[in-house]
């Protein structure tokens, strides 16, 4: 017996195609081109996922790196104090208090 599929395929086919609404030339129309385009999309923007969160690490690096040269000691130096010092601060809160507020981070430099 055959089975008609013309529900479930054009539920899935719709889904697609509303996802790729917006890309140019057949990518928005065809479903096999859009399908493409799709699942390439998806990987794409999972890959700039990691990206991201990569670029985001070297710029709270480069931010502790500046705070902890005006206070005359290097990154690696710094680092080295603060989980010597069981300093329950990550990288990130460290950029933060880097940036919004040098006041504290020197009085954190001083205190080691």
């Amino acid at each position: 017996m055959r089975v008609a599929t013309g529900n479930v395929r054009r539920r899935r086919h719709k889904k697609v195609l509303a996802a790729t609404k917006g890309y140019r030339m057949t990518k928005n129309r065809l479903y096999k081109v859009a399908h493409e385009a799709f699942m390439h999309a998806g990987q794409y923007s999972y890959n700039d996922r990691q990206k991201r969160t990569s670029q985001m690490r070297e710029l709270w690096i480069k931010r502790i790196n500046a705070a902890a040269q005006l206070n005359g000691m290097t990154y690696s130096v710094f680092m080295d104090k603060v989980k010597k010092s069981n300093i329950a601060l990550n990288k990130k809160m460290l950029a933060d208090i880097a940036f919004d507020s040098p006041e504290v981070f020197s009085q954190i430099v001083k205190s080691f």
